[in-house]
């Protein structure tokens, strides 16, 4: 049987995160380069946020 804590450790260190970081640095667009006010934000622009940060805190570990 597997354990709630083990799958969920091995969730977090895994590469695929790495490899998805990377394909949404080429595909997504940078807000930060573009000087998006968050304030201002579309709601499709704070989910692309929201996304990249997640993606990026599980790929780095």
């Amino acid at each position: 049987m597997l354990n709630s804590k083990v799958f969920f450790i091995s969730l977090k260190e895994n590469p695929m995160f790495k490899i998805l970081a990377k394909i949404n640095k080429l595909i997504l667009p940078s807000f930060t380069k573009q000087g998006l006010d968050i304030s201002k934000a579309k709601k499709w622009q704070m989910a692309i946020i929201g996304y990249r940060a997640y993606v990026t805190k599980r790929a780095l570990g």
